[in-house]
């Protein structure tokens, strides 16, 4: 297998791919309330284009796949497409970032399709605030997934909490002492500038230091190794205890210097920079009947323009012309 390595000497080898830009939740933070009209299903691509997309760039440098939304669950016979690309020579980790909406009855399927890890987006865990949140009132339903999912022998789990001033900051505490009881990661995020207009204000976030302060008035965070460390978060965990926290800081300190990732969109757009609206059209040449080694020379020539570093910080802020369930967690 060969690399792809950037013109900032990152190898890159990780590709998220949104199947889908519908999600069953209105999360304030990411959509209107009455949602965004749907890109229409012949722009989107196949389940076959994007096992196409996904096995060509295996044979460059890619090993890990993450399947994301909007809600990559609500797309019809997604046990399909996991299966289609579970089988990759070379792809090595499969996993995928939900709700968890719909969790519980396709935790098993998932788990036997090659799903082995799992990241569930959940900013509350009182169902007032979570209806407040999402405009929807499921969280059993998701802390059901998240049991089933620990039940089926998916690991590891990864809770993915944005950090809201003024929504749930008074909630951090809760969410980290999930971890001395249950093998979770839980994972604090800053929030970043996305979703509909005035959903983001520099005022609303959290930096990942004041997060860190507040667990640790509680009750001291020890590092974890990092050896161990694969990803963009800084873990830590509470002694004794039976899950991990993570730390995800895009704007206050960000891991442009080791970002080893590319994203597809529902839509066959390749963006190398989650914060960048820099893409390169994937869709248009496949369907004009592209071989593989063109396919191979398109993402090759992307990469090559990955920014060396993303635009938006704590005190400069620049908003996507996509909201993130149009770009995929």
């Amino acid at each position: 297998m060969n690399e792809l390595i950037d013109n900032h000497h990152r190898k890159i080898n990780y590709l998220r791919i949104s199947v889908t830009d519908r999600c069953n939740l209105r999360c304030v933070y990411c959509m209107p309330k009455e949602g965004t009209s749907p890109i229409g299903h012949a722009e989107i691509l196949s389940y076959e284009e994007m096992a196409r997309i996904t096995r060509v760039a295996s044979e460059v440098g890619i090993s890990k796949v993450r399947i994301t939304g909007g809600e990559p669950l609500v797309r019809k016979n997604i046990l399909y497409f996991v299966k289609l690309i579970a089988p990759i020579e070379n792809i090595k980790d499969l996993s995928m970032t939900t709700n968890g909406v719909l969790l519980k009855n396709l935790a098993r399927p998932l788990f036997e399709s090659g799903i082995k890890r799992i990241n569930i987006s959940l900013d509350s865990l009182n169902p007032d605030k979570y209806r407040e949140i999402t405009r929807n009132n499921c969280l059993k339903e998701v802390l059901e997934g998240i049991k089933e999912v620990v039940k089926v022998g998916i690991s590891p789990i990864k809770i993915n909490v944005v950090a809201i001033r003024g929504f749930n900051d008074d909630e951090i505490l809760d969410f980290a002492k999930l971890t001395l009881s249950y093998p979770y990661q839980v994972r604090f995020i800053e929030f970043m500038p996305f979703g509909p207009k005035n959903s983001w204000a520099q005022e609303k976030g959290i930096t990942s230091r004041e997060i860190k302060e507040k667990i640790d008035n509680f009750q001291e965070l020890l590092p974890v190794d990092l050896a161990r460390k694969n990803g963009p978060a800084k873990i830590f965990r509470f002694k004794e205890a039976a899950g991990e926290i993570g730390f995800i800081s895009p704007l206050s300190d960000h891991f442009c210097s080791t970002c080893n990732r590319l994203r597809i969109t529902a839509d066959g757009k390749l963006r190398t920079c989650l914060l960048s609206d820099e893409e390169t059209d994937l869709k248009v040449p496949l369907r004009e009947g592209c071989s593989d080694s063109e396919l191979k020379k398109i993402i090759a020539g992307a990469i090559l323009k990955k920014p060396k570093k993303q635009a938006a910080t704590p005190s400069v802020f620049k908003k996507c012309s996509r909201t993130m369930s149009r770009i995929g967690g």
